[in-house]
């Protein structure tokens, strides 16, 4: 499958291809002009109540029902079927996100979602 994940703050690649920022907020300190972003899908972050009681809480500890929690947001989305054709017309997509944590984030669950609903 051509889909990667990278955080926005590593270095820019050609080898990206279709550059996909997938979190609620712009990330802190990346120019809009530099960041090399394709699309901008806020929507398919996880909801702005559940990231907040994710980095309120022990990220580690919570990790179980953060995962619950936002494949029941994902399932219920309007955006993933956008997601999945961008997917489908790119040879390859990189979902950016702005976390710290590289074990524990979104884009991991995401990926994984898009992994059991691939169309190809």
């Amino acid at each position: 499958m051509p889909v990667k994940i990278k955080r926005i703050y590593e270095p820019y690649s050609k080898d990206d291809g279709y550059r996909i920022l997938i979190d609620r907020l712009w990330p802190r300190g990346i120019k809009k002009e530099e960041a090399h972003i394709d699309k901008w899908m806020k929507e398919i972050a996880p909801s702005t109540d559940l990231r907040k009681w994710f980095h309120q809480e022990s990220e580690t500890d919570h990790w179980e029902q953060f995962v619950k929690s936002y494949l029941a947001e994902l399932k219920k989305s309007d955006v993933i079927e956008e997601l999945l054709s961008d997917i489908d017309d790119h040879k390859i997509v990189t979902l950016l996100y702005g976390a710290k944590n590289e074990e524990h984030n979104h884009a991991l669950i995401l990926e994984q979602f898009i992994v059991g609903h691939s169309r190809s």
